[in-house]
């Protein structure tokens, strides 16, 4: 077998670490960004935020070739001038001292001040947030009751067997079988002490099912609250038909005027169908805005957020050390950190760059939905953008994901402003979003006694020039979270 050489021309992609870089930077959110930031500048000593008053330094260090190092200069001995030890305190102590001297006024402490230490004792918001769920709310009360050992040991299976909504998830039949293996109890004694623990706040906790959450509700009402013994008759006989709005079988059933209804149901919509969700830490998520858009003498203004990230610059005294012809660890290190700040930088350019490039597109193909609304939105897809500032769509797709821009008309996600297109009889092309708004609109206008089918909402867009499938509109619908026809049904 004879040996031979060939030679095979190819092509292939590689990533550089300053373009993966300047990836990884392009797709983070604005708290991913900022956390991305500090660990840098915590690892990277040629990096330092650059002051608010004074001016980024963009020059490029001098880097100083080879020179002797000369003696450091002392330190200026009248600085310390006026300067006292801390033990001087003793000489001015006067021997003899008024019966009522405090410690205090002659002993200086590092303690702090009166107002600051208040401050920090009464932090009100502080103690108020509560992390409690509704297990630990529930075993609170219940190490204040008295109970003995036997029934404390059902009372946490049962609060075990809660949801964190404050439904009872298991029935009595199996707590019991649970129970019996290691308790000798009857069904009752279950029973009663989750009656104990249905007395618990928030009132409705440990139901068995939404009737007797309500019921549970009903009882904790005073006795002479209007239209009380009606809710009761209606949760307890006609709660499948309130849940279908078919409020004439429950006017049949109950005997009751229209009028008489109406009050009833105030009643009822007064409780709580999931008493649990009211316990427990709201974790509150801010937005902050990497966009803001404004409409100033006519026209709509996109500038960046100068708050999503500190201004950074190469710190020129640690790059000054830098030596042209010294190989020493020390001499290595600040080369390659100088380098690494500067793709650092020039990559967070890139970033303000593109997102800047991309918002503004997009605030130039939408500009009617900044003056007239969701019903003014345009088609747009990721191709569209993506040929005019001539990038690809993976690029798009990476900055408007999980970046938000600030308008008159709210806040919104980069990717709001893209949806499909669906055509009109005019042989045009409708926003999916403008569609939506649409079904809105027509659902916010409804009569309550007689609310629109989907066929019907499909009708009436058809009138309007809009094609759609019944079943779109049904999909539309849902992610509205707008309930059916049958559940829209409500008493003028």
């Amino acid at each position: 077998m004879k040996q031979s050489l060939q030679l095979k021309l190819g092509q292939q992609l590689t990533m550089t670490p300053q373009l993966q870089q300047a990836i990884k930077l392009l797709q983070l959110s604005t708290l991913d960004l900022q956390q991305e930031i500090q660990l840098v500048l915590d690892s990277n000593p040629l990096l330092e935020v650059a002051e608010e008053d004074g001016e980024v330094d963009t020059a490029e260090p001098e880097i100083r070739e080879p020179a002797s190092d000369g003696p450091m200069e002392s330190i200026d001995a009248d600085a310390n001038e006026g300067i006292t030890p801390d033990n001087d305190w003793s000489d001015s102590m006067p021997d003899d001292l008024p019966v009522d001297t405090q410690w205090e006024d002659l002993v200086p402490s590092s303690a702090p001040p009166p107002a600051a230490a208040e401050s920090s004792d009464y932090d009100l918001d502080g103690r108020n947030s509560s992390t409690d769920s509704l297990r630990d709310e529930l075993l609170w009360q219940l190490g204040l009751t008295r109970l003995s050992d036997t029934d404390r040991v059902i009372a946490l299976t049962i609060i075990d067997a809660t949801a964190d909504n404050g439904r009872l998830e298991a029935s009595v039949e199996e707590l019991h079988e649970q129970l019996a293996e290691e308790l000798d109890i009857e069904l009752d004694e279950v029973v009663a002490v989750l009656h104990r623990l249905q007395r618990f706040e928030p009132t409705g906790v440990c139901a068995r099912d939404l009737r007797e959450c309500l019921l549970i509700q009903l009882q904790q009402l005073p006795a002479d609250t209007p239209w009380l013994e009606q809710a009761r008759v209606l949760i307890n006989r006609h709660i499948g038909q309130l849940g279908s709005g078919d409020y004439a079988q429950i006017l049949r059933r109950t005997r009751l005027k229209e009028e008489e209804l109406k009050a009833v149901l105030a009643l009822v919509q007064t409780l709580d169908p999931y008493p649990g969700e009211s316990i427990g830490e709201d974790s509150t998520e801010y937005i902050v805005p990497d966009v803001f858009v404004s409409k100033r003498n006519g026209r709509w203004m996109v500038e960046l957020n100068p708050d999503i990230a500190p201004r950074l610059r190469i710190n020129n005294e640690y790059a000054s050390l830098i030596k042209r012809a010294d190989a020493s660890s020390d001499n290595t290190f600040l080369r390659d950190n100088l380098q690494e700040a500067r793709w650092f930088l020039k990559s967070l350019q890139s970033r303000n760059e593109t997102l800047m490039k991309v918002a503004s597109k997009i605030v130039e193909r939408q500009r009617n939905f900044l003056e007239y609304g969701e019903e003014a939105m345009k088609p747009l897809v990721l191709h569209d953008i993506a040929e005019e500032v001539e990038m690809h769509e993976s690029t798009i797709s990476r900055v408007t994901t999980r970046k938000y821009m600030h308008t008159p008309r709210g806040i919104f996600e980069l990717k709001y402003f893209f949806s499909s297109h669906v055509a009109t009889t005019s042989g045009g092309e409708c926003s999916s979003t403008a569609i939506r708004a649409l079904i809105r609109k027509l659902v916010a206008a409804e009569n309550p006694r007689k609310p629109l089918s989907d066929n019907k909402i499909t009708l009436l867009l058809e009138e309007q020039g809009i094609q759609v499938a019944r079943r779109t509109v049904a999909k539309y619908r849902d992610t509205l979270f707008i309930p059916p026809s049958n559940e829209r049904k409500r008493l003028v």
